[in-house]
């Protein structure tokens, strides 16, 4: 399994670099709703929809929705009037994950609340989509009016550090992992991963500032860093919390040896929107 991970990690991480840095606004946008709505048909597996029809029909509102809001982003983006929106949006989207955590926190207790309800499990897994389709969105056309490339590198960044902190955590994890984070939730996550994930992501601000590839502060980008990584956390385990009550251990398998597309975007919808919203409390700037 290992192995495979890797294999398929090695092919899908240099592609989607050169795609971020050769994709136009546009095409970007388009890409990320494309992953969003294979994300929603995915979802629509875990929220247990009876049929078919059922799950086609989440799946395109959720797209439509969802391009609803990328077209009026390229609009306001032309006007100059995208902050505005981005600052409503990014707030809808940090709320969410505010209403997670006590999910996450009292499992299998707080099932109450939704294994029941088609409509909320439903309505969870669109707000987590959109939460990484709109967080990634705020990250790419961070001070794009200004410079079009600036929100390149902003992202090139939140990829690598949530990857490298996923990463550090795997490894960590295998080789000293007893202490279970989450035991309810995942077997395999341990807090010896999680500290090992926080030492990856403190090697990656450190990289990234001796390269000077960030215009932001070593030490306010440390803090904010650590905090997006956290919020990845929570992202994993609020999608573990839905595989478990659906009894799944992956949420597809359109990705050899991680699953599906949503056990890969899980741990970036809660942090895209997070990371976002520090740039723009810490910058100023969108």
């Amino acid at each position: 399994m290992f192995k495979l991970r890797l294999i398929t990690a090695l092919i899908l991480i240099p592609v989607i670099i050169i795609a971020l840095f050769s994709l136009s606004m546009i095409e970007f946008s388009i890409a990320i709703l494309a992953i969003s709505v294979l994300a929603a048909w995915e979802w629509s597996s875990l929220a247990r929809l009876s049929s078919y029809l059922r799950r086609i029909i989440f799946t395109i509102s959720c797209g439509m929705v969802l391009l609803g809001c990328m077209l009026d982003l390229l609009y306001n983006m032309q006007d100059g009037r995208h902050s505005l929106h981005f600052s409503k949006f990014l707030w809808i989207a940090l709320c969410w994950w505010i209403i997670v955590i006590p999910l996450v926190y009292y499992y299998p207790k707080s099932a109450i609340v939704w294994r029941n309800s088609c409509i909320l499990r439903v309505l969870f897994g669109f707000f987590t989509i959109f939460s990484f389709f709109y967080g990634m969105l705020s990250i790419r056309q961070y001070n794009y009016v200004i410079d079009h490339n600036t929100g390149v590198w902003q992202l090139f960044y939140f990829l690598m550090l949530v990857w490298g902190a996923d990463s550090g955590a795997y490894v960590f994890g295998k080789l000293f992992g007893n202490y279970k984070l989450a035991p309810q939730l995942s077997s395999g996550k341990t807090w010896e991963g999680l500290i090992g994930g926080l030492f990856v992501s403190c090697s990656m601000v450190y990289l990234f500032s001796a390269l000077s590839l960030t215009s932001i502060p070593c030490m306010p980008l440390l803090f904010y860093s650590l905090i997006v990584v956290l919020a990845s956390v929570l992202g994993d385990l609020s999608e573990s919390m839905f595989k478990r009550e659906a009894a799944v251990k992956d949420s597809g398998k359109i990705l050899p040896g991680h699953g599906g597309i949503l056990d890969r975007i899980d741990s970036l919808a809660a942090a895209a929107p997070v990371f976002a919203s520090l740039q723009w409390l810490i910058c100023g700037v969108f």
